[in-house]
């Protein structure tokens, strides 16, 4: 295919690619994409990925589009088709890490197999110099279900030999290779043929070349053994490393102690991991990305396809579990330029950034995928009224903090002596080696150097630092400072002084003021390593741990939040939109994605709950006294777990579901069922994934089962759908104003798949459900029918109406809305509090978008989203661009300016619920 020119990027589409959506399946509905206006389909990763993989994220093979969603050939296909449509395709990409462990990553066997001969010996982070004797050299592979011994005495671990001419000890579906040196006393036989190829693998391990030399003798081997009578002496030699005998056992150990492995039980990974994993992944490890020969192998087929034009922009995947990112980003970026020249890929970074951090500009990046937007917008929807009540009820009924700031200062403590214990370990020892370097230093004690970087990373706001050569930056030390501040208050004054060595080591000196050599080369690899904890570190404590532990209002626990801000002023989301405008116009607006804990529209109707949060509180005391029928136990589930599960049945309940609906209500609490076992073991209370609590799991399941399936749960559950009811128009309205911001403020809007309709999803698997795309098309083709939309509301087709007419007026003012100028809006009136107004304005033309927000009061006796006009009163926005009695034109209806030069807000949302207004400026 022939490079193409460059696509204008307006509108993204994110979709999940797997074998039950695959890249051919993609293709008739290009053309519906192209309807509703997305410019751009966002692609999960599409390299090959392990077999039955929902997401990508575990790539075994990154030479190669995987098979199992159509291969090349579909990926030709789908772009052909996108190209047919003047589409382009962003691909999700992972550099960080490889899906490890089975038996179909062929790097990573090969690794286990030869060790550091192996040319990927450098490919994966491993330490392979240990304090542990017992480690020294090896690498520690923590994928046996029971302790080593164990599983040799049961026989688990037993040694096969493979049509490929191959010798591996196989564990369920772990595949761990011997080393073909050792292949020598497998093949003992008197057969000449066998015995001389015995001889020879013996020699290997005295070869220079031996890695290259032993696939030629592999080949002989399998030409061998494709003869019965010596594939029957090759068998009956392995019976003698059967281990449920005691010569065997000794022997299969005695072979495995000679690899360059140590076999574990998955339990030690947490303490004795020597080798870095996407956070405390076992299966996924990471990958030394910086080195430039990993580089070029990991990127060889995306590159190949930039430079064949298939590729019009890319997406990195945990950027901060690099060594690098800036390195990386800037590489990059040189790289895609030199193979696309004039065309420019956008390049967006999976980014958390922490409450007052910005993108470091100098990454050349075009921006993030849009957490942080997410969280912005949710601030704005938030009544800060609501705060105090909610925090207290939920303290009353949990016993636990409602300030979530202690909840995650909690959880990163239990992470870093947890499942990431072995990680931590890894940095206080290499500080040690930096302190043992410095005469005046020495003397300082691991155990002291250990406290002090517990309750430094516990204190980090962010995810990470980024220190160079320099030290760390300005914009750094504002966040290393802040951390520093915090271990000083918990630390006792007798560790000050580490923790000033510390701040020294972790950036405060540059490395390049250290000699070259032995020295600066521990310091950096020190910085490096404690970068690369404190990020797996805050993403276990906060978003899989403190998000599942706080309930003080769910809609506020979310990927890139920051929780424990409750809500902020309309001029804090003006503010963000400028800068956004200022330093990265083209960044990603994501109101959903794969990794959301709630969909946007369960967000949107949760958030109405700060502006009713009395009335919340007691109806939490009327289903906390008709749930006791329902309990086996006062004390499963917990009360806070309780609190937990209503929230999520009010944000997820669907629209058209009668709590008298037995079929709809199986298929609902199937799914609450699954959130809810990954709740329980996320929060590490009750239960955990690594100690499973079947006991408090099961009680509580029965508690959730009887309330949405049995009559004894019925007034519980009638109470809910009462409140739910009560909820969904105001949180429909909220739904419909973040879709247009989404829209029109600066930035590129990204649409999660399905989400033109209403998604109230809750997190992974619940929010990767397959689409309904027949009926989203067939909706989309239907005449536009103002009144009808209104009041069908609840199928979801007046969010695709909108997505749609406004996706089509930003293709017919591209510029407008990617350069536009950002200016809010004066609001004046009775319920001025109520609307957020702003314009943009770009050579000839302006965009006016309104929209309502925390409307609770006002649509308590509604049917649909949209604010009866009387209710406005006198509300109304100044426009001091426009003339007196000009009509303008909406997205739906026209409304005229009055002889002041404002808006009535009655007459702008009088027909739908939010409006964008584009004007042509007289010249």
């Amino acid at each position: 295919m022939n490079p193409v020119t460059m696509l204008p990027l307006r509108a993204t589409l994110r979709l999940q690619f797997h074998k039950g959506f695959t890249l051919d399946d993609a293709v008739p509905l290009v053309p519906y994409f192209a309807r509703l206006g997305i410019s751009h389909v966002y692609a999960s990763p599409l390299l090959s990925a392990r077999a039955g993989s929902m997401h990508g994220y575990d790539v075994v093979d990154p030479t190669t589009v995987n098979p199992e969603l159509g291969g090349e050939p579909a990926l030709r296909r789908l772009v052909s088709a996108l190209r047919g449509h003047d589409m382009g395709l962003i691909l999700d990409i992972v550099s960080n890490h490889m899906a490890v462990g089975g038996n179909d990553n062929p790097w990573w066997l090969d690794l286990l197999e030869w060790g550091r001969l192996s040319p990927y010996g450098e490919f994966f982070d491993i330490q392979w110099h240990s304090p542990d004797p017992l480690m020294e050299g090896q690498l520690l592979l923590p994928f046996l279900g029971s302790d080593y011994g164990i599983a040799l005495q049961d026989g688990t671990l037993k040694l096969r030999f493979d049509e490929r001419g191959a010798f591996y000890v196989e564990h369920y579906d772990h595949h761990f290779p011997i080393c073909p040196s050792h292949y020598g006393e497998l093949l003992k036989a008197e057969a000449e043929p066998l015995k001389l190829l015995a001889d020879r693998f013996s020699t290997l391990s005295y070869q220079t070349d031996a890695h290259r030399l032993a696939i030629a003798l592999k080949d002989e081997l399998r030409e061998l053994a494709s003869h019965p009578a010596i594939l029957e002496g090759i068998e009956h030699n392995l019976k003698a490393y059967d281990s449920l005998t005691s010569e065997g056992f000794q022997r299969l150990h005695d072979l495995l102690e000679r690899q360059s492995y140590r076999l574990a039980s998955w339990r030690t990974a947490a303490d004795d991991i020597n080798w870095r994993r996407f956070f405390d992944v076992n299966e996924l490890g990471g990958l030394r990305v910086e080195r430039p020969a990993v580089f070029e192998a990991t990127h060889a087929k995306i590159f190949q396809l930039v430079a064949e034009g298939l590729v019009d922009g890319l997406r990195i995947d945990h950027i901060d579990g690099l060594a690098d990112p800036r390195g990386y980003c800037r590489k990059l970026r040189r790289r895609v330029d030199s193979l696309a020249p004039g065309r420019h890929l956008p390049i967006y970074v999976e980014k958390i950034l922490g409450e007052g951090e910005t993108l470091h500009r100098d990454w050349s990046v075009d921006g993030t995928t849009g957490y942080e937007f997410m969280n912005q917008l949710s601030l704005l929807q938030h009544d800060p009224d609501g705060e105090d009540a909610l925090g207290e009820v939920w303290q009353r009924y949990s016993e636990r903090p409602a300030d979530f700031r202690q909840e995650a200062l909690l959880a990163r403590q239990q992470i870093l002596n947890g499942s990431l214990a072995g990680d931590f370990e890894s940095v206080a020892q290499a500080l040690l080696q930096v302190a043992r370097d410095d005469l005046m230093t020495r003397d300082l004690t691991l155990g002291a150097i250990r406290r002090a970087l517990q309750e430094l990373i516990v204190h980090f706001s962010v995810y990470r630092t980024y220190i160079s050569a320099l030290g760390r930056t300005a914009q750094d030390e504002v966040f290393f400072q802040q951390a520093m501040d915090g271990a000083r208050q918990t630390l006792g004054e007798a560790d000050w002084p580490v923790l000033d060595c510390l701040a020294n080591w972790l950036g405060g000196e540059a490395w390049r003021k250290r000699p070259a050599g032995r020295l600066r080369k521990r310091l950096k690899h020190a910085c490096v390593r404690f970068q690369q904890l404190t990020s797996p570190a805050a993403a276990k404590a906060v978003e899989d741990t403190a998000f599942y532990r706080s309930a003080v209002l769910l809609s506020r626990n979310d990927v890139g939040f920051s929780t424990e801000q409750f809500s902020a002023p309309v001029s804090d989301f003006h503010e963000a939109n400028r800068k956004r405008l200022e330093l990265f116009p083209d960044n990603l607006l994501a109101t959903a994605t794969h990794d959301h804990k709630r969909g946007e529209d369960t967000r949107a109707r949760l958030a109405v709950l700060s502006e009713r949060s009395k009335w919340y509180v007691e109806q939490i005391g009327l289903w906390h006294a008709l749930a006791r029928p329902l309990r086996d136990d006062d004390q499963m589930p917990s009360a806070g777990d309780e609190l937990f599960l209503y929230q999520a049945l009010l944000g997820s309940w669907p629209l058209d579901l009668r709590p008298d609906d037995p079929q709809a209500l199986e298929a609902f609490a199937q799914r609450i069922s699954q959130w809810q076992r990954k709740a329980l073991r996320e929060a590490k209370l009750q239960s955990s994934w690594s100690a499973p609590n079947d006991v408090y799991e099961q009680a509580t399941e029965r508690f959730t089962q009887r309330l949405l399936l049995s009559p004894e749960g019925d007034l519980l559950r009638t109470a809910l759908a009462k409140v739910v009811r009560t909820i969904a128009v105001p949180g429909a309205l909220n739904g419909l104003a973040q879709t247009l911001l989404r829209m029109t403020v600066p930035g590129v809007p990204d649409l999660y798949q399905g989400n033109e309709f209403w998604d109230f999803s809750l997190v992974d698997p619940d929010n990767r459900r397959p689409v309904d795309y027949a009926s989203r098309q067939q909706a989309l083709q239907q005449p536009f029918n103002l009144p009808d939309l209104m009041e069908h509301w609840r199928d979801g087709r007046i969010k695709q109406a909108l997505i749609a007419r406004t996706l089509t007026l930003r293709a017919e003012h591209a510029e407008l809305f990617r350069h536009g100028t950002y200016q809010a809006l004066d609001i004046n009136g009775s319920q001025a509090h109520r609307v957020l107004g702003f314009v943009r304005q770009w050579e000839g033309k302006r965009a006016i978008v309104i929209v309502p927000i925390r409307c609770a009061p006002l649509l308590e006796n509604s049917a649909v989203p949209r604010v009866d006009a009387p209710q406005w009163g006198d509300t109304r926005i100044h426009l001091p661009f426009t003339t007196a009695g000009e009509n303008l034109k909406g997205l739906f209806s026209s409304a005229t300016v009055t002889e002041h030069k404002e808006l009535l807000i009655s007459d702008a949302l009088g027909d739908f619920p939010v409006n964008l207004i584009i004007q042509t400026i007289d010249t």
